[in-house]
């Protein structure tokens, strides 16, 4: 018996067996990593790998590579997600194993807390230098908000999702949320972060924002925040956002306006000094989306020559005819 792809007898097999019965109500709460699963069930790592490997198959669970780790993500979408709800609700969530287990994971994810703060504080002198030469945060995230007021999503993508802020201020928006970025040091900060917000509805992987895992029309609102100016080619990352968006989908993009800070170049990593008003709304037009909207932010005014942060506003129309020339 089977629904499109997913084979239910497959994943019964794969669901009655006692330690991957544990894997799967632990995923319930989060990915996690074949080393993770090793510290908080005390079984080897071939063993498990071996367990994970079946409830791969079975269309239970992800495998989401991030460099020399690997993650698992719980499938919730479809039959394979129905199944899961109808099993765990009838587990015990007292029994003796399951308290163990979210004992271990508390753990682990303190653990991650930790890695996060000491990758966060080798980064904190850039990072702070950085946003002493612009607007507050504040004021540009609380811009951001006010263009989806009222507004509620099925699913928003971050590309180049950093320390996850962008998921965190906007979960409230949407249904899933979902983060990808390609440094696993990142990831480690954005999973602390979302953990100890106790924001459940967003996740992070791994990937390049220019050739993402997603599907076509995967995403309602996609966004890129400050990410533009590290990129050799910004316009790839804007036909990939065009592409994950549905009709009538929107972009939000934040970048800084263009300036002559070639410190930035040459020890921060930013490959281009701001970006251009022409060059935005060219690469806009050329992936098939609408400038609608932009917003401007002036340095401080305490400084003699800070960075301006812009906020464009892009649409996806809603059929081809509709795309401005």
């Amino acid at each position: 018996m089977s629904f499109g792809s997913f084979h239910v007898l497959d994943a019964l097999r794969a669901i009655g067996e006692p330690t991957r019965l544990r894997i799967l109500a632990l995923l319930r709460h989060g990915d996690l990593s074949v080393g993770e699963f090793v510290q908080i069930l005390n079984q080897s790592q071939p063993r498990l790998s071996h367990h994970l490997k079946t409830l791969n198959m079975a269309g239970l669970v992800e495998r989401l590579p991030e460099g020399s780790w690997v993650f698992y993500r719980l499938v919730r979408d479809g039959a394979a997600g129905r199944l899961f709800e109808s099993i765990i609700n009838e587990i015990d969530q007292d029994s003796h194993d399951m308290v163990t287990d979210i004992k271990a994971l508390k753990h682990v994810r303190a653990q991650r807390a930790e890695a996060a703060e000491l990758h966060f504080a080798s980064i904190a002198e850039d990072w702070d230098q950085l946003r002493l030469l612009h607007s507050s945060n504040e004021s540009i995230e609380a811009a951001l908000l006010s263009v989806v007021k009222g507004q509620q999503f099925n699913r928003i993508i971050d590309l180049g999702t950093g320390t996850a802020r962008m998921l965190s201020i906007f979960a409230p928006y949407a249904k899933q949320l979902e983060g990808l970025d390609s440094s696993h040091q990142m990831l480690t900060v954005a999973r602390a972060n979302l953990a100890a917000a106790n924001i459940t509805n967003a996740k992070v992987r791994q990937g390049d924002i220019a050739d993402t895992p997603f599907d076509d029309h995967a995403a309602d609102l996609v966004i890129l925040h400050q990410v533009l100016h590290y990129l050799e080619q910004p316009q790839a990352a804007l036909v990939e956002a065009a592409r994950l968006l549905r009709p009538g989908g929107r972009l939000l993009l934040v970048d800084f306006a263009p300036h002559d800070h070639e410190f930035l170049r040459l020890e921060q990593g930013h490959r281009w000094l701001g970006m251009r008003q022409s060059d935005i709304s060219n690469w806009t037009r050329a992936a098939g989306l609408t400038l609608t909207d932009q917003l401007g932010f002036a340095p401080p005014d305490t400084l003699k020559q800070g960075l301006s942060v812009k906020i464009w506003v892009a649409d996806k129309a809603q059929n081809k005819d509709e795309i401005r020339p």
